[in-house]
């Protein structure tokens, strides 16, 4: 009798830990779309001085080619919200990929400056698609209890195609200057193909399965990816509410009903028309945590960091890929300890010793670079040390508090009815700010030198750390009605904020990056 209670007690148990390990793969192929992100970052740094060489264009042209992408993804992040809701989240996966792979295979096939403009266009409507959805699909098809870590799997993967492009970099470097550069890009069809093929083995996103009806189907994914029936039961009971299916209302399919009229319109009114004193300062947060992420110059140090290596004394090619490789290995491994520490040491102090740590880094990098510069014709090995372990410490601190804290932050403070469309407004200032901080860099170090390029992202991250300590407050394990409190939201409209949460809370969707 003792043995078969036993072996009862044991059978929930290894239910529940073979379902959590089930949406774990899930998770993980779904942020594997971020892969194609970064990847195009971490190449692009490499292949850029090949570019420049072999089809001889301007400081100019290649700051647009590279800071160019930013903004086509913005085409890919705003088309991918709609394509999800028309075929579904597993198949927009595809869809990305697919939309990748033509891109790459144009660039690496590109016989001139045009077409490879071309495959860059193409190439970032895909980067845009794969950023947009991986975030909302770990987000629906992650249990409750884990969703929170699941959650910073696409950031994770962003830093993982980021070194699998500096590692790229240096394995192709050795080739003839026409094949090397076209190689490097080209071989970037190959993850996306592989994504394409392993995702057509995930189930469907329930919320989506359930905005179609197909009650179902919806079930049965569930019961796979919950930790319990009964959590499996209750995600399907508030996913319903949130698609207005009638309490009751059960079947394997069933009729859902359209949305209304004016309700995109109302939700400009609320976020951007006409805000409560309490939304605007939210948007204010929001929009400036993502402004200061990219305008601190984390694009220069990354997309550019062969030429800040070479500006440091670096010459040899296999030195200045070898170098940035560790660079890469530096920013993967700190978003993993991040990873561990959003929910225990909190997004403040992670954010604020982020931030600080990466002033410090970037006076030392300035330091270092101004210093090499009035000596051109000789080498200080003790400048081009500073140069290295300021641009290594700079990556560290941006992985593992700016980087990650971002999405996050964005994804706890805006109320339910504004949330997508924050979102938007969030991803959008994050693109552009990138596309200008990107596209600005060899002609900003020119004007200004290259030292004193990094002088100045030290003094815009400054002023991101006061913004950061005077209007940024703590949010771990807060409630939404402590959330509201926060940021001023009188009780009448925390209670509506509470009300619709409880009747969407499974539909909460996780902010769209591709932070670098």
């Amino acid at each position: 009798m003792a043995s078969a209670d036993l072996a009862e007690a044991i059978e929930p148990s290894r239910k529940k830990k073979s379902n959590v390990k089930y949406a774990s793969i899930c998770a993980i192929l779904a942020s594997m779309a971020s892969v194609i992100l970064g990847y195009d970052i971490g190449v692009m740094s490499g292949a850029a001085m090949y570019i420049k060489k072999d089809l001889k264009i301007t400081d100019v042209q290649l700051e647009i080619l590279i800071g160019i992408l930013s903004l086509y993804s913005l085409i890919g992040s705003f088309a991918g919200a709609r394509t999800s809701d028309r075929i579904g989240r597993r198949l927009t996966v595809v869809f990305a990929a697919v939309i990748f792979f033509a891109g790459a295979l144009l660039m690496g096939f590109a016989v001139n400056y045009s077409m490879l403009m071309v495959g860059r266009f193409v190439a970032g409507v895909g980067v845009g698609y794969g950023g947009m959805i991986a975030p909302v699909y770990t987000a629906e098809i992650s249990p409750a209890a884990s969703r929170g870590f699941l959650t910073s799997f696409p950031e994770v993967f962003i830093n993982v195609g980021i070194l699998l492009g500096y590692l790229s970099n240096f394995a192709f470097a050795r080739l003839p200057l026409r094949l090397g550069w076209r190689v490097m890009l080209g071989i970037g069809a190959a993850p996306a193909g592989l994504l394409a093929l392993m995702v057509l083995w995930m189930p469907e996103s329930p919320r989506w399965l359930v905005m179609k009806g197909r009650l179902a189907d919806a079930r049965a994914v569930l019961e796979k990816t919950s930790a319990s029936p009964e959590e499996a039961a209750e995600r399907l009971a508030d996913i319903k509410v949130a698609a207005g299916i009638p309490k009751g209302l059960d079947g394997d399919v069933v009729a859902v009903p359209k949305e209304r009229s004016g309700g995109e319109m109302q939700v400009w009114r609320e976020l951007i028309l006409s805000p409560t004193p309490a939304i605007r300062r939210i948007l204010l947060s929001a929009v400036g945590l993502h402004f200061f992420q990219q305008a601190s110059g984390s694009d220069s140090v990354v997309l550019y960091s062969p030429t800040v290596f070479k500006s440091a004394g670096i010459t040899d090619d296999n030195k200045l890929l070898g170098v940035t490789c560790a660079v890469g290995v530096a920013k993967t491994l700190f978003i993993l300890v991040a990873t561990f520490l959003l929910d225990r040491a909190g997004r403040r102090p992670l954010l604020l010793t982020s931030t600080g740590g990466m002033i410090v880094s970037l006076v030392g990098l300035g330091t270092g670079l101004t210093v090499v510069g009035h000596h051109p014709d000789a080498k200080i090995p003790s400048a081009v040390a500073l140069c290295i372990a300021s641009t290594l410490a700079y990556v560290a601190f941006f992985s593992i508090g700016l980087g990650p804290v971002t999405g996050v932050y964005n994804s706890e403070i805006f109320p339910l009815q504004v949330r997508a469309l924050g979102f938007a407004v969030g991803v959008a200032c994050n693109r552009v700010t990138s596309a200008v901080i990107s596209m600005t860099f060899l002609s900003l170090s020119k004007g200004i030198t290259i030292g004193g390029s990094f002088f100045l992202y030290s003094g815009i991250a400054a002023v991101g750390w006061v913004f950061f300590f005077t209007c940024l407050p703590e949010t771990r394990g807060r409630t939404l009605e402590e959330m509201g409190k926060l940021f001023g939201m009188p009780d009448t409209d925390m209670a509506e904020a509470h009300n619709a949460a409880a009747k969407e809370k499974a539909v909460e969707m996780p902010a769209v990056l591709g932070n670098d």
